[in-house]
């Protein structure tokens, strides 16, 4: 078990963590942030004290007259003698059960304060304020205040708005228990209570004002660790004066008493009050010999009515040494009309004995001078640390985790619901995404589709156009041959000329199966034309074979920049201009100048033939067309005929 210092320090950073992430926005988390925050919250639920309200009997707590509006100032001050440090000030609610809701707040203020201060500052300080946005409820837990070690000889809970109690509506101001912790030591505990004396008091049964510093609690302990306990609990033949005794080894400065009360029925409804075990009155003496001959009263408790009990006995009185203490139990067989549940019996779940804030009693020996060989209801159960649910924890330490639950267990639907939203958008982000990815997949189709069918045609395009190629030029020298044929056939009487005929029709048909074989690899071709200036290089020499031609270049590099089509089209437009100079011009001279300068390309083609008169042949018109070029035509330098072609390699950044 924690030291009481150490103890207080966890305690402290818990409180400090936790309202660090109520604080925090959850939209600013990372999904991952929350998933861990959430599981965190569920790690952190399983090792916290649980509610449980199955309390017994006893006094409820103190409240106020009831007021038919909420806006009304009610105050309650505890004294607490001499001025202490106070770490901590816990405000139990007093609990209503709700048919529909379950366990509630019941007239739990509103909108209150809470002040510390001395007899000499009237006062005081503010240590915690609270408004009707801090959300305090609904709630069962405590509220737990820290006050970080201010000096107090009393503390002042104000309220200035109130809440409606159930039964019948009306505003009141009430409260369960008030504590005031200096270390592990209730200071409130059994103190003078003071209420504004023009105010009417509660006098229902059940609400005397002391009730609110008894240390009778709502709740029963549930922890969430340790193996459970049964309470130890007397067969009825007791004798007069039963008496347990506890030799703690050594001697030490006691101040404090808990006794735990036997553990209520589980079954439904109770098979008993909830004062079993407990006489109806009880002497704890204090020794330092074991006879008791030098015994001192430490408390005389008394059990007159059912409000004198609770889940928690919890006494104080001034600081005295003792090893060995003692606890008498009076009027056991007297008067049979006090027990209630049967014959009287003595019994409890735990003794505490606690000196300067520790349990010394804890795993000590126990004897009685009655009868108690109970394998299951042993007496060494009343100081092995643990209840029919758990490690019994101390009082601060068990009152903050269930001011913990109470904050995570709020919390965690918060991050819940936050998670699920982050989820649902998950999911429509995924659905939105799944239908942008199968648009886009149709997209990427229909794209390679046009694509494709685009190639197609463009290869379908330029078969035509090769096929247009073959029918020009072949047709001709076809045409051609045909006629020197009929000049042979006619001829045949004049060996000489037909000796020139014959070579002119071998020159043709050698020239027409270079243009076949051409155009076929054209067709066949997989780079379309990579080198241009070798193919115009090519076409000339078997175009013009018969004629003196002369070729140059200039900026052949900016051709690399044209498309494969484009370069096709060139060429195919190159080839055509060589054919109407060998069919058309009769030239015996041809120039051509291909070039490249800023982003234009010019093809001039020139010969000394016959001209055009300024005419741009049919043909020629329609594959400058094709290439979304200009095409011109005017007179050589000399004489004869000039086409010249312009073609813009690039058009608003794009190749053409």
């Amino acid at each position: 078990m924690l030291l009481p210092a150490a103890r207080f320090s966890v305690i402290l950073m818990t409180e400090i963590f936790c309202a660090a992430l109520i604080a925090a926005p959850l939209e600013d988390r990372p999904l991952s942030a929350l998933e861990e925050r959430r599981l965190e919250i569920d790690r952190e639920l399983a090792q916290l004290a649980n509610y449980n309200l199955n309390g017994g009997v006893g006094a409820i707590g103190s409240r106020s007259r009831g007021y038919d509006t909420a806006g009304q100032d009610e105050w309650l001050e505890v004294d607490l003698g001499d001025v202490v440090p106070l770490d901590q000030v816990v405000l139990v609610p007093a609990i209503r059960r709700d048919g529909i809701d379950g366990f509630q707040a019941d007239g739990f203020p509103r909108v209150f304060r809470v002040r510390a201060g001395t007899d000499g500052d009237r006062r005081g300080k503010i240590v915690g304020e609270f408004a009707e946005s801090d959300g305090l409820l609904p709630r069962i837990a405590p509220v737990v205040i820290p006050c970080q070690g201010i000096e107090a000889s009393w503390i002042r809970i104000e309220a200035s708005v109130l809440s409606r109690r159930e039964f019948d509506g009306k505003f009141v101001f009430q409260f369960s228990e008030i504590l005031a912790f200096c270390g592990e030591e209730n200071v409130a505990l059994q103190k003078p209570v003071r209420f504004p004396g023009n105010r009417e008091r509660s006098t229902a049964p059940g609400w005397p004002d002391s009730a609110v510093v008894d240390g009778f609690l709502p709740y029963l302990m549930v922890t969430a660790t340790g193996a459970k306990s049964v309470a130890f609990l007397s067969s009825p033949e007791l004798g007069d004066q039963p008496a347990l005794a506890i030799d703690l080894g050594a001697s030490y400065p006691l101040s404090r008493l808990h006794l735990h009360a036997v553990d209520q029925s589980d079954t439904v409804p109770q098979t008993f009050a909830g004062d079993i075990g407990i006489p109806p009155t009880l002497r704890i003496e204090g020794a330092n010999t074991a006879d008791f001959s030098d015994a001192r009263l430490l408390v005389e408790w008394r059990h007159d009515t059912l409000y004198d009990v609770g889940p928690i006995l919890m006494a104080t009185f001034p600081a005295t040494d003792c090893r060995y203490v003692r606890l008498v139990a009076g009027r056991m067989n007297r008067d049979p009309a006090l027990f209630r549940s049967g014959p009287p019996r003595l019994g409890f779940a735990e003794i505490e004995l606690f000196a300067q804030g520790r349990n010394v009693a804890l795993h000590k020996p126990v004897t009685a001078n009655f009868r108690a060989d109970d394998a299951v209801r042993s007496l060494a159960n009343l100081t092995d640390g643990r209840n029919f649910y758990g490690t019994i924890l101390p009082i601060r330490a068990w009152l903050n985790q269930l001011a913990l639950r109470h904050e995570l267990e709020r919390e965690r639907p918060i991050v819940s619901a936050e998670l699920n939203r982050r989820y649902a958008r998950q999911k429509t982000n995924v659905a939105r995404l799944a239908g942008l990815a199968a648009v886009l997949a149709c997209g990427v189709v229909a794209i390679v589709l046009v694509n494709r069918r685009r190639q197609q045609r463009a290869i379908a395009e330029t078969r035509k156009r090769i096929a247009a190629d073959l029918h020009d030029e072949l047709g001709a020298d076809l045409h051609a041959i045909g006629l020197l044929s009929d000049l042979a056939l006619s001829a045949r009487a004049a060996p000489e000329r037909l000796d020139d005929l014959l070579r002119r029709m071998r020159s043709l048909s050698e020239r027409t199966g270079h243009a076949a074989r051409h155009c076929t690899n054209l067709l066949e071709a997989g780079d379309l034309h990579e080198d241009l200036v070798n193919d115009v290089r090519r076409a000339a020499t078997r175009i013009l074979a018969d004629l003196d031609h002369h070729i140059e270049f200039m900026g052949e590099a900016g051709l690399g920049r044209l498309s494969p089509r484009k370069r096709i089209d060139l060429l195919l437009f190159y080839q055509e201009c060589l054919i109407n100079i060998i069919r058309h011009s009769g030239a015996t001279r041809a120039h051509t100048r291909l070039s490249v300068a800023e982003g234009t390309a010019t093809l001039a083609v020139s010969d000394n033939g016959r001209g055009l008169d300024g005419q741009v042949p049919p043909s020629l018109k329609r594959r400058a067309r094709l290439l979304g070029a200009e095409v011109e035509t005017g007179p050589a330098e000399t004489q004869g005929a000039r086409i010249v072609l312009r073609l813009k390699i690039r058009r608003f950044g794009f190749l053409p």
